[in-house]
């Protein structure tokens, strides 16, 4: 219940979708599930619903199916039902939770808009390539974020500047002056 629900999630599942070096290529589950409309569910969600119809399919199968085998054939007979489950199963999880899509879409936090482009002032006494601060308006309480000058620029306070590029190392912003933004 709690896969169903997707309150327990696996990351080893979850890192098929991802590059996170297991040995499945991502592009190959995300394509399977994007081209039978499931690519906004969760992965648990769709394996547990997927074993659910492959689990009744294989029952029905080998419930009124099986007895009519031979005996000696039974475990090969047995092994066929429960690999050929697997296209039904796929099917039914696919017209069961294609609706799903559509609402778990909605459910989903925007995405904050980006910050790049956003015109500001500095708030440190100086901003060098290595330390410095700037407040940018984003229509809210407004943003203190840590910026970076190039390496060849010095910005004072009160100066205009314009956020550019973020640096991921030290978690700052890269900053022009906005006279330099505006020329280009």
């Amino acid at each position: 219940m709690l896969a169903a629900t997707g309150l327990f999630d696996l990351d080893t599942v979850d890192g098929w979708l991802g590059s996170d070096g297991d040995s499945i290529e991502p592009s190959v589950v995300a394509g399977m599930l994007a081209k039978i409309g499931l690519s906004g569910i969760p992965l648990m969600l769709v394996l547990t619903v997927l074993a659910l119809f492959g689990w009744i399919v294989c029952f029905l199968a080998q419930r009124y199916l099986l007895p009519l085998a031979p005996d000696a054939l039974r475990g090969l007979v047995a092994i066929v039902i429960a690999v050929a489950a697997l296209v039904p199963g796929v099917l039914a999880t696919s017209v069961a939770l294609r609706p799903l899509a559509k609402l778990i879409a909605r459910l989903r936090p925007p995405v904050p808009p980006s910050v790049l482009g956003r015109i500001g002032r500095v708030i440190s006494p100086i901003v060098d390539e290595r330390n410095g601060r700037a407040h940018f308006d984003d229509g809210g309480a407004g943003l203190i974020l840590q910026v970076r000058a190039l390496p060849d620029q010095n910005f004072q306070r009160g100066d205009q500047v314009v956020l550019i590029e973020h640096l991921d190392a030290t978690n700052a912003f890269r900053i022009i002056s906005k006279a330099d933004f505006d020329q280009q």
